[in-house]
C-alpha cells in the first residue's frame, strides 16, 4: 500500500525490451537504497511494482505486457522524470489516502491555467471510471494523491500547490500530456456493496441508515 505522498523523483536511466515487456531502470540518489530489498513494492507514476535489482541509486523493475497496456509507463522513454513512493510500513504518518498502486485508467490533460499561486488541471478521463471521481473527493494522478475540486461529465479539476508542482512530475504537465489515475478505493467498495446480493444492500439502504443521501 502506499500514501500519494511522492518521495522523491526518478529518472528513467534504461528501457529494455525483453520477450514483450520491459525492464526499467530507475535512478533517484534522493532516497536510501541500501534500505531497500530486491522484492520491495515502489510506485513508480502512481504504479505499484516489484524491485528486482537494487543500486546504489536506484533499482530495476520489470513491467508486464498487462500493465504496459493500462497505464501509461509505456510512453516513458530514457531521461523521463517520474513519481517514486515506496511502501508504506505499519505505523507510518498517512499523510495522503490509502493507494494500491493499480491503475484504473490513464486520463488526458485538457487544460492548464494559473489560478493565484497555484496551478488548475482539467484531466479527461474514459467514462466509464468518470462516476469514481466525486468533487472534494481523493484522486491519485501519477501516485499523488489529490483531492477533487470540480467534476463536469467525464473531465475533473485539481488545483496543484507550488511545492506539488516541484516535488513531483506534475509541474511539467502540458495540454495533452497521458497521466496514471487510480480512483479512490472507497468509491470501488461502495459500488461493489451498492450491488443487490445476498445482504440486500441497495442506495435505499444506505439512505436509510444514514450512509447516503
Amino acid at each position: 500500500m502506499f500514501t500519494g505522498i511522492i518521495k522523491a523523483k526518478g529518472t528513467i536511466g534504461a528501457m529494455d525490451k525483453r520477450g514483450g515487456d520491459v525492464r526499467l531502470r530507475v535512478a533517484a540518489d534522493a532516497l536510501p537504497w541500501s534500505d531497500y530489498e530486491v522484492g520491495e513494492s515502489i510506485a513508480v507514476n502512481g504504479v505499484c511494482l516489484t524491485a528486482v535489482a537494487l543500486h546504489a541509486d536506484g533499482f530495476d523493475t520489470d513491467v508486464s505486457v498487462e500493465t504496459l497496456d493500462v497505464t501509461g509507463l509505456g510512453a516513458l522513454a530514457v531521461g523521463s522524470q517520474v513519481n517514486l513512493e515506496p511502501a508504506i510500513s505499519l505505523g507510518e504518518r498517512l499523510g495522503g489516502h490509502l493507494v494500491s498502486g493499480h491503475v484504473d485508467c490513464t486520463a488526458r490533460v485538457t487544460s492548464r491555467e494559473q489560478d493565484a499561486r497555484s496551478i488548475r488541471f482539467r484531466f479527461e478521463l474514459p467514462r466509464e471510471f468518470s462516476r469514481y471521481v466525486a468533487k472534494k473527493g481523493s484522486v491519485c494522478i501519477d501516485g499523488v494523491s489529490l483531492t477533487v475540486n470540480t467534476v463536469s461529465g467525464n473531465a475533473f479539476d485539481v488545483n496543484i500547490i507550488p511545492h506539488t508542482a516541484d516535488a513531483t512530475i506534475i509541474g511539467d504537465y502540458a495540454v495533452g500530456t497521458i497521466v496514471n489515475i487510480e480512483v479512490d478505493l472507497l468509491a470501488r467498495y461502495l459500488e461493489r456493496l451498492l450491488e443487490r446480493d445476498g445482504d440486500g444492500i441497495s442506495l435505499e439502504f444506505l439512505k436509510a441508515h444514514g450512509y447516503a443521501r
